[in-house]
């Protein structure tokens, strides 16, 4: 198994090579070759297996040949020691909670496998890394999390200042060491801009060896195939229907991993993106033409994104716009429908939700067909101050966050451009 670029301009490469690459030379974002076929599988017997076999399952079939094929087992016992439960709110609903890792969102699981692979080539080569990240909110937790006082290998992250909750800044900005964080004078673009342009930029090649831990590496987004294959199997195996799934997507990370698991052959039948207010997705949905947008503030933020790299991805995918219409549905949410969806989450699912998943949760309403999976992205305690007002009690603080809030933080505030942060780190 090996991976090209998205522009087709860079020889194909193994998945140890493409975890050290991040962004393809040519600028595309790496995508298999071809993808395993696990339909001819049998379903009832793999429904049986538990996540972590799953997901060595999986990731063997992508590193056939490859330098980290005999070390999947160790990586996935490492990176995967919390839950992922799928739980039924109905009959015809189930929620799939990704919030279970130490920073309670479901980028621990592609974050973590991350850490543990290239922990894993780093025992070898002990050569000297540093993982460049933007982050709109969880991703940067994550990775730091995943990463700290892992040997041989430096942490930067970049997050738009003052757009993200208290809780999550602190969650990126807690940890010293090995991880150094900066709070960009712009938005979620600006950084993923800054991130992108570090890894065409011949200095940057040159003095800070980067990779990328943001979902342009293929090392985040196949490991988030994981958790799609298990639910949809244990799903179809509890109630004989192929279950569809609802995504909060911003950078569409999450979006693409699913369809990539759907390609394998496991029993997804349909995917549904829900968006914010955010809307070049839904707009190349309704026109066929994508025009990225300057982006817009809202209460999921963690999605705004005005133009999310995935989307190359995507596009490749399903090239043909009706095939894209065949493939994915997209739904806007609005701040006021995100509100009413968390007020109402007690009463209407017995839940309490983070804005994301909110969002999720408000698109399934308007559903009338049955046999979904919502999304759960983040643990609604990481929003206190959106959710607590609108439900009028306090959410308990899971202990692994409960342990992060309590760290002292460290920042730094730049312009939202490339050589302020060279001056900062040389």
């Amino acid at each position: 198994m090996k991976f090209h670029s998205t522009r087709k301009s860079t020889p194909s490469i193994y998945f140890s090579e493409s975890l050290l690459m991040g962004l393809a030379p040519d600028g595309g974002l790496l995508i298999p070759d071809h993808f395993p076929d696990f339909s001819k599988s049998d379903m009832a017997q793999l429904a049986l297996a538990s996540f972590q076999d799953i997901a060595k399952m999986i990731a063997k079939s992508f590193t056939e040949d490859d330098l980290l094929h005999n070390k999947i087992d160790k990586i996935c016992d490492e990176a995967f020691n919390f839950p992922v439960p799928l739980k039924t709110l109905r009959n015809d609903t189930a929620f799939l909670e990704l919030y279970h890792g130490p920073t309670c969102a479901f980028k621990d699981i592609g974050a973590r496998f991350l850490a543990s692979a290239i922990s894993q080539l780093q025992s070898e080569k002990k050569q000297s890394l540093t993982v460049l990240v933007a982050t709109s909110g969880d991703t940067g937790s994550a990775v730091a999390s995943a990463f700290y006082k892992k040997p041989f290998v430096d942490v930067i992250v970049l997050y738009p200042h003052g757009k993200i909750s208290p809780r999550q800044e602190i969650q990126l900005t807690c940890w010293g060491e090995n991880i150094e964080s900066f709070a960009v004078q712009g938005d979620f673009d600006d950084c993923q801009r800054m991130v992108k342009q570090a890894f065409l930029d011949p200095w940057w090649k040159t003095n800070k060896n980067l990779i990328s831990a943001n979902s342009i590496s293929v090392g985040r987004i196949l490991p988030q195939t994981f958790y799609y294959a298990w639910a949809s199997l244990k799903y179809f195996n509890e109630t004989g229907n192929k279950p569809g799934f609802i995504i909060p997507s911003g950078n569409l990370g999450n979006a693409t991993a699913c369809l990539w698991a759907k390609k394998m052959g496991f029993p997804i039948r349909e995917v549904v993106m829900s968006t914010n207010a955010n809307h070049s997705v839904l707009d190349y949905a309704l026109t066929g033409v994508f025009h990225p947008h300057a982006t817009l503030t809202t209460l999921a933020n963690a999605m705004d994104v005005g133009n999310p790299s995935n989307i190359e991805r995507i596009l490749d995918f399903s090239p043909d716009h009706q095939e894209f219409k065949n493939e994915v549905k997209v739904l806007s949410v609005n701040d006021r429908q995100i509100k009413d969806t968390i007020q109402n989450g007690q009463k209407n699912w017995g839940e309490v939700f983070c804005p994301h998943t909110a969002t999720a949760v408000f698109v399934r309403e308007q559903l009338k067909t049955p046999h979904w999976i919502i999304v759960a992205t983040a643990h609604p305690a990481k929003f206190e101050s959106i959710v607590e007002p609108l439900i009028c009690r306090t959410v308990r603080i899971p202990k692994a966050l409960e342990q992060i809030l309590d760290r002292p933080t460290f920042k730094k505030i730049i312009p939202a451009d490339l050589e302020s942060l060279k001056q900062e780190i040389i």
